[in-house]
């Protein structure tokens, strides 16, 4: 017989976000999303900036959190995020996120040639996916301002 649920279990460098059982739970990996259900088969995989959801057991609650590179390892029985970042979509603050944003984007258009273009396209990265996530689920248009 096969299981109903997984457990899923994030941490980030600072605290461990969640421990608890899921139905269901789709993370995004460096070359796309990965949906992974109770019984999938073992693989560690790397993560790319996205956005995690899952299901509680009762099947009626999602939650939704932002997540900034790291790995994952998926077990039949558990699915273990060690995420750089993760932050629920509640506790996004968007307006600093959308500083960063303009931050990143004016690095990237500026002439300056000392400009570390990698790391500008990376915070430009993380901030739209803290933004997408918390509009997202705020209720708020993702393309309003």
């Amino acid at each position: 017989m096969a299981a109903e649920s997984i457990e899923l279990v994030v941490v980030t460098p600072e605290k461990q976000l969640i421990r608890q059982r899921v139905t269901e739970v789709q993370l995004p990996g460096a070359n796309g999303y990965l949906g992974i259900l109770p019984g999938h088969a073992p693989l560690m995989t790397q993560l790319g900036v996205g956005e995690l959801s899952f299901h509680d057991t009762s099947g009626k609650e999602s939650e939704h959190l932002a997540i900034i590179s790291g790995f994952a390892e998926v077990l039949p029985d558990r699915v273990t995020v060690l995420a750089e970042t993760a932050e629920f979509a509640a506790e996004i603050d968007l307006a600093r996120a959308e500083a960063a944003k303009a931050r990143a984007e004016k690095h990237l258009v500026s002439g300056d040639t000392n400009n570390d273009w990698d790391r500008a396209r990376v915070a430009l990265q993380r901030a739209l996916i803290r933004i997408q996530v918390a509009r997202k689920y705020r209720g708020t248009s993702v393309n309003s301002r």
